[in-house]
């Protein structure tokens, strides 16, 4: 299918943070450290906001959303989210800038009071855009590999496997010259994106660094570590554990794309600010890194990915156009997916990625085979609270007088804990650091060669 004269309904962006200082994250169970965003990863996500401003905020733009506010922020016609684990407020800092470029100050952010003076926000109007702060303790959707006991048991049997043993022989000589760029960290093959992370954090900040690195290193470590991620995070079945960071953030897409088709919601534009670990795994799932194999890797700070729904003037079912700008790139590019050329109907998306979307944080606890974190141990024990209600021994007498109330007693309960754990819903635990809103349901949502 080709693409389309066509009108735009709405889009899903999925956007990485910006630049950020130094970052270690653990190669088998990827718990990270601390970090914090840059002036420089700042200004990334700002122009970013300006760009995606220009396309769907603009009504001179071919891309303009119809309908949506081009001045100031409607909350109606927008919802965002963003990351709130993982580097440590990077991904949220990065979507606060992202925002400011989005919906940029304006004079036209007044009041006038009951005395007749107007009144500016601060900074030249500046926009408080609301962004919900996802707690990855709360919610599992935007970092679904955290604490999945099964997605280690998969990386631990990658570094096992003849692929793997083959590529660190291959590469052996090379990673013996990286010990003076490395900064101390092991350099291995299974430690690669920690050498690589260390390497090109260092190139952009320190001058004595750069000078000193030699011409081809970076390149030739940025490629180890794109194939060192891309098998970790990826399977060859699409639902496979490899998979378990897109399986867990395609629910969110999913009813993104629901809400957008739907006339009688006004919110247009969903945007996520995540970390790279998602992306991924949606280009696996989708096809799209098999379609495009320079996308299967490790997307660079303040890309994006815009899901653009668009219904054909000729008439038929929305269709799913795939945009996405890797960081600096001036414009998005269009790219096939699906094994199609072109748009792809929202119906076949739908039945690509639903059967494998990780749907409540119950669904999550079995595939992942954990029983205590993320929810899973509240889940466990209102799960063994209610079972020894039930097979409590209890005398014929009382249970005439007390069954009928018991039996609601631990209804209720169950019901309540499991409404509470996003057992019976799709929505988001979403923790709202910035802005105002309520609180939403919670919700969830091999390998190429070098």
């Amino acid at each position: 299918m080709s693409q389309t004269n066509d009108n735009l309904m709405g889009v899903v962006l999925i956007v990485r943070h910006g630049d950020r200082m130094g970052f270690y994250q653990d190669p088998t169970s990827y718990t990270a450290s601390a970090t914090q965003i840059t002036p420089l990863g700042n200004q990334q996500e700002f122009l970013l906001g300006g760009y995606l401003r220009s396309l769907y905020l603009d009504e001179s733009s071919p891309s303009y959303i119809p309908g949506m506010s081009t001045g100031l922020f409607n909350q109606s016609q927008v919802y965002i989210r963003a990351d709130l684990g993982g580097e440590d407020g990077v991904v949220y800092d990065s979507c606060v800038s992202l925002t400011q470029g989005l919906w940029p100050g304006t004079i036209n952010n007044n009041i006038t009071l009951a005395n007749g003076s107007t009144i500016v926000a601060p900074l030249g109007g500046y926009q408080y855009v609301p962004i919900d702060a996802v707690d990855p303790n709360l919610d599992v959707s935007l970092e679904g590999f955290l604490d999945c006991n099964t997605f280690d048991t998969h990386t631990t049997e990658f570094y096992n496997s003849p692929e793997f043993q083959q590529m660190a022989q291959q590469s052996a000589n090379f990673l013996k010259l990286l010990t003076p760029y490395a900064g101390g960290r092991p350099v291995t093959l299974q430690n690669m994106w920690n050498v690589f992370d260390y390497m090109n954090v260092n190139s952009i900040h320190n001058v004595t660094f750069a000078r000193a690195l030699p011409a081809t290193f970076l390149a030739q470590v940025r490629a180890l570590a794109n194939w060192h991620e891309y098998n970790v995070f990826t399977d060859p079945s699409v639902i496979g554990i490899g998979n378990i960071a897109g399986q867990a953030i395609s629910p969110s897409i999913l009813n993104a794309f629901e809400g957008i088709v739907d006339p009688t919601n006004p919110v247009k534009m969903m945007i996520t600010a995540i970390a790279y670990k998602p992306l991924l795994s949606l280009f696996n799932m989708t096809g799209i890194a098999a379609a495009n194999p320079e996308l299967a890797g490790i997307v660079d700070y303040a890309s994006a990915v815009a899901f653009e729904v668009r219904q054909p003037t000729s008439g038929g079912g929305p269709v799913i156009r795939f945009n996405f700008k890797n960081g600096t790139d001036a414009d998005f590019t269009t790219y096939n997916f699906l094994s199609r050329t072109g748009d792809v109907p929202l119906s076949a998306f739908i039945d690509a990625v639903a059967p494998s979307a990780v749907n409540t944080t119950a669904d999550w606890c079995s595939i992942c085979q954990n029983s205590q974190d993320r929810g899973c141990g509240a889940l466990t024990l209102a799960a063994q609270q209610g079972r020894s209600a039930a097979l409590s021994p209890i005398s014929l007498v009382g249970a005439g007088f007390l069954g009928a109330g018991l039996t609601i007693v631990v209804v209720a309960l169950s019901f309540a804990a499991l409404v509470f754990l996003g057992l019976l819903s799709l929505g988001k635990v979403s923790k709202r650091r910035h802005g105002r809103g309520e609180d939403d349901e919670v919700e969830l949502q091999k390998s190429p060669s070098l």
